[in-house]
């Protein structure tokens, strides 16, 4: 099923996508500092989530913001 929608709503739907990646970011970077001393594995596991969720966060920067550095934010 394909549904049509016009530039407005793909912006806005690419910016709710932005703040989720933001925010699964933060939660797993916590969650990996906390489990860093009780359990490193799964420390490791979350700093892998960290990073997949940043580098989806870097791409949907560079779509919504050309131009504009992630890391300066």
């Amino acid at each position: 099923m394909t549904d049509v929608v016009d530039s407005d709503e793909l912006l806005r739907r690419m910016q709710r996508a932005r703040a989720c990646a933001r925010q699964e970011e933060r939660t797993w970077r916590t969650r990996s500092e906390e489990l860093r001393s009780t359990d490193p594995e799964g420390a490791r596991d979350a700093a892998v989530r960290t990073v997949a969720y940043g580098a989806v966060l870097t791409v949907l920067e560079e779509i919504l913001t050309p131009g504009k550095h992630y890391g300066s934010e």
